[in-house]
């Protein structure tokens, strides 16, 4: 086979700007959302539903695994040309994400109001973000569906299936949230809304090309694969990693988003209206991690070291071009993305303030993605829980301390150090991952 970096370069392109495109739209939905809510007459909504949004990111994203763990194992099954397994990797992820769906709708209602203390938001803030979570939550049983399709189409390598799927869902989203909010006048109430249906229609899209993905395997959904205790207790194993990694992950942002409501409710909209620019570059950045994600997979499941190392290599180079080109888009044009997203004028001010760290993040936070994408694509659940526990108690020392000393440039600061500490505890990690393939 072909190592060269030019072939692996290309074929990361073309596995990457398909998940580009769907990946985009998903921080689309947040920029659109927040322009709806900025141009009414009050900052109130914008951080309603900066709020609310937080609530279930951190509820679904607690489940990551269902995307991640699930694409990972698909990956080195199809790699090792293992029908079987892949078929119960994808069963076993797909019914454990109904059943918790199922119990987030019991158990996310009553506890809206205290989530929402918590946050420390104001109470106009807080009586609106009660009422996006009563409606956002029946949502759960297709939005954790939808993590275990993406991850058998990423494990399999088809990205034009995750493409239909997230735009689909996020398209749905953008235009029934404009007709609910500026047609109906339904405010936060009408953003929940247009959540819910969109995430059902993204699942029946995603369904149909799940199932011509695994047509295209040879092998067949067996009991006694979907039932074998080794799978199992890997896959538990690997889930279980993964949670603590990622409710480390969301603990940090969630901590980002309660410090800034402490703030003030225009640094709460304003830090908002960022984080959106921030996920405009993480989602892109995302696309290469999963491209990265699925060919280690392959390579692990083939146990071919020269592979795993051509697949980084040109992973490196991807990242450094689109970590330093998102730096220059957002110098240049981060002003003008502000005003799109709220007319403003004290969340318009404050926001252009800040710009200057997201301009950091593109190239500070583009090597924790890399590295993400490698260690979830060779399912190293370790690795992963303990570089990002030990990236959280780093920000949670240093935001404290800076938030009281220089407000909200302090807070951004801490930022900054978490999104370093991410990409240096993988790093520390990658060597002994390297040793191990092959």
């Amino acid at each position: 086979m072909d190592h060269s970096p030019a072939r692996w370069r290309r074929r990361i392109g073309r596995l990457a700007f398909p998940l580009i495109l769907s990946n985009i739209t998903v921080p689309l939905v947040g920029v659109v959302d927040t322009a709806v809510v900025g141009h009414l007459d009050s900052a109130i909504y914008v951080g309603a539903v900066a709020v609310g949004a937080l609530i279930f990111d951190a509820a679904y994203w607690t489940f990551g695994f269902l995307r991640m763990g699930t694409g990972g194992l698909a990956a080195q099954a199809y790699g090792a040309r293992d029908g079987d397994e892949l078929r119960a990797t994808f069963a076993r992820a797909l019914l454990l994400g109904l059943g918790i769906g199922v119990l987030l709708i019991a158990a996310i209602r009553p506890l809206a109001a205290p989530l929402v203390d918590l946050v420390g938001a104001s109470p106009e803030v807080a009586r609106l973000v009660v009422v996006y979570v009563g409606i956002r939550v029946l949502s759960a049983p297709a939005a954790l569906a939808n993590y275990a399709l993406l991850g058998l189409l990423l494990g399999v390598q088809r990205t034009r299936g995750v493409l239909a799927q997230m735009v689909a869902t996020n398209l749905v989203n953008i235009l029934l949230s404009i007709v609910f909010v500026v047609g109906l006048g339904w405010d936060v109430a009408g953003v929940a809304a247009a959540a819910v249906i969109a995430e059902y229609v993204g699942a029946g899209v995603g369904g149909l090309f799940v199932a011509r993905g695994l047509a295209a395997v040879p092998g067949r959904l067996r009991r006694r694969a979907l039932l074998d205790p080794a799978p199992l207790r890997r896959m538990v194993a690997l889930n279980r990693d993964i949670l603590i990694r990622t409710v480390s992950l969301m603990g940090g942002f969630t901590l980002f988003t309660v410090l800034s409501a402490r703030l003030g409710d225009t640094t709460l909209a304003a830090n908002a209206v960022l984080m959106n620019l921030f996920a405009l570059m993480g989602y892109a950045l995302e696309g290469f991690a999963n491209a990265t994600e699925a060919l280690v997979g392959q390579a692990v499941g083939r146990r071919s070291r020269r592979e795993f190392d051509a697949v980084v290599g040109a992973s490196i180079t991807w990242t450094a071009v689109v970590g330093v080109g998102s730096a220059l888009g957002f110098a240049l044009f981060g002003g003008l993305l502000v005003d799109l997203m709220t007319d403003l004028p004290d969340v318009r001010a404050e926001a252009r303030i800040y710009l200057v760290f997201i301009v950091l993040a593109s190239l500070i936070g583009v090597w924790a993605f890399l590295l993400d994408g490698i260690f979830i694509g060779a399912t190293e659940g370790p690795a992963m829980r303990n570089a990002m526990l030990g990236s959280f108690l780093v920000f949670a020392l240093a935001a404290f301390p800076l938030v009281r000393a220089f407000s909200n440039v302090g807070l951004w600061s801490a930022l900054t150090i978490f999104m370093l500490a991410r990409g240096i505890g993988l790093g520390l990690y990658y060597p002994r991952l390297a040793a191990r393939v092959g």
